[in-house]
């Protein structure tokens, strides 16, 4: 094993955007990066870049949307270190902003299956490694689009983004990430959005094409901050750069 004393994190979707940018932040603290990326060749190259600037990285092929690469993983991550002190489920998928008149259920559970199963299915597996840290915490990537108090706000853009997957996928990982908090006291369980709410502005990336007014870095910023939060830091919060953002 090599994970001794550095503190250690798995980031899912760490290949490109928010994950790396994350990754990269983290690894200038001296953290262990365990870079998953479900696009191994996409992956290695990032842990490259990471590794040229100074990181202590490993990359782990990791799908979370299907059980058997969860595990793999697992498996993968434990052969360098018998704890996990961090994980940021930050792998997402943003639909295809289908009106909800068109649409399926199919269509719904493509997004949910990275956005709401992905997030389980990887915290389910490493529980046990999280449990064996000192002072375990997972962060949750949301989205502003997943609190009904954004998209019921006529001044917000997204209450006129009329779709039903990624919003309403975000508002179950939400929900998921509170009963995660309430049952595993032990284990801070938190989530960011990479934005910041009241100025209705969100971060640069692949998913929105580069669209948002916030830089990458400033899009992790409230992802760096409950990562790094302290033994006494707070459980079962949802926030964005500037603060907490309301349910």
């Amino acid at each position: 094993m090599t994970n001794t004393e550095r503190t250690s994190v798995l980031i899912t979707g760490g290949n490109k955007g928010l994950g790396l940018e994350a990754a990269r932040r983290l690894g200038e603290l001296g953290w262990t990066i365990f870079l998953g990326s479900r696009d191994e060749d996409r992956g290695r190259a990032a842990a490259g870049k990471l590794a040229a600037g100074g990181a202590n990285v490993v990359l782990v092929p990791l799908d979370v949307t299907s059980d058997e690469s969860v595990a793999a993983a697992e498996r993968l991550v434990r052969e360098h270190t018998d704890r996990l002190d961090v994980l940021i489920n930050n792998a997402g998928a943003p639909g295809r902003g289908i009106p909800p008149a068109q649409a399926t259920a199919a269509e719904i559970h493509a997004v949910y299956d990275t956005n709401v199963y992905g997030p389980v299915r990887v915290t389910h597996a490493f529980l046990p490694l999280l449990r064996a840290s000192e002072h375990p915490r997972v962060v949750m990537v949301s989205s502003a689009g997943g609190a009904f108090s954004v998209v019921t706000d006529p001044g917000q853009p997204v209450s006129k983004l009329h779709e039903l997957a990624y919003s309403s996928s975000k508002a179950a990982l939400n929900m998921i990430t509170v009963r995660y908090a309430q049952a595993l006291p032990d284990i801070k369980f938190n989530l960011a959005t990479p934005g910041e709410v009241a100025n209705r502005k969100f971060a640069a990336t692949d998913m929105n094409h580069h669209t948002g007014e916030l830089t990458v870095t400033e899009g992790t910023d409230s992802i760096v901050r409950l990562a790094t939060l302290g033994p006494d830091g707070p459980t079962g919060i949802f926030v964005d750069r500037l603060g907490p953002v309301a349910w």
